[in-house]
């Protein structure tokens, strides 16, 4: 089996194409090959395969062995990897995820590689029960959490997988390893989540840190920027495009009125080939 080592931002993957359908022991394979003492290490294992409704089908176990729903640094991964293969020629093309259904992809390509990829996230889901978390409310905004006798407040965003976004007031030094993995499993979100803690700059410029779900800290999360555009918009904090400064670079997130859809831009890496 060969794979690919990319990363986006930081946030990094195994990527393995060629296979037909996602390995029954799938969940077994990503926690041995992700782990970076014993393993080739890496956030996930994403596998690339073929699809009924779109060009491609994504499929994103976590280092722990959970499947993710999706992954806004994954996808661009797996558009870098399809287009600079010669897998696809079309800069436009459409990926098939587990919780975001089927994506537009616009590769901007520069001497025949992929440079930098726009994905069309599509809606945010703002329904509390829907993101999900127990919270009865649309949109939960602001809405108040209590973990070890500190209270957080945090607004809840679904993104195809779901997301807390907690506003603190500095975001680059806070202590992601003594809150993240509490809140992420807190009662109140029934599948645990995702937290971003952020600290707004400007009407365009935000700090972000992330625990994710199943990987913990991670230099980058995608899905995570476009979460904290859509709550930053709902509490007044910034425009609907901004840019969201993570560990690991820089994210373009676009809340587009029109159509009210997410739009992400950002680069794709691959670092090593090899064989397993």
């Amino acid at each position: 089996m060969n794979f690919t080592k990319m990363h986006g931002l930081g946030n990094d993957f195994i990527v393995i194409s060629g296979e037909t359908t996602l390995p029954d022991h799938a969940a077994e394979l990503a926690i041995e090959l992700c782990n970076r003492y014993f393993g080739i290490g890496a956030d996930g294992l994403v596998f690339i395969l073929p699809s009924g409704k779109a060009d491609f089908r994504m499929r994103i176990i976590n280092s722990d062995g959970s499947e993710a729903e999706q992954c806004g640094n994954a996808i661009r991964c797996v558009a870098k990897y399809v287009y600079d293969n010669g897998l696809t020629d079309k800069e436009s093309i459409t990926i098939e995820t587990l919780g975001a259904g089927v994506q537009q992809v616009q590769i901007n390509s520069i001497d025949g590689r992929a440079h930098t990829v726009r994905v069309d996230m599509g809606e945010p889901i703002l329904e509390g029960l829907k993101v999900p978390t127990t919270v009865d409310a649309n949109p939960v905004l602001n809405h108040a959490i209590e973990v070890d006798g500190t209270e957080f407040r945090f607004t809840a965003v679904s993104m195809g997988n779901p997301h807390c976004v907690i506003y603190v007031d500095d975001a680059v030094n806070f202590d992601l390893n003594k809150w993240g993995p509490k809140l992420e499993t807190h009662p109140m979100f029934p599948r645990k989540i995702n937290v971003e803690f952020v600290t707004v700059r400007s009407r365009d410029y935000a700090d972000m840190r992330v625990w994710e779900r199943g990987a913990g800290p991670t230099l980058a999360c995608g899905t995570g920027a476009c979460a904290t555009v859509v709550a930053s918009v709902l509490n007044g904090y910034t425009d609907r495009k901004a840019v969201v400064a993570l560990k690991g670079g820089e994210l373009t997130i676009e809340w587009n009125e029109a159509d009210n859809h997410i739009y992400m831009t950002g680069p794709a890496a691959e670092v090593f080939r090899g064989s397993l």
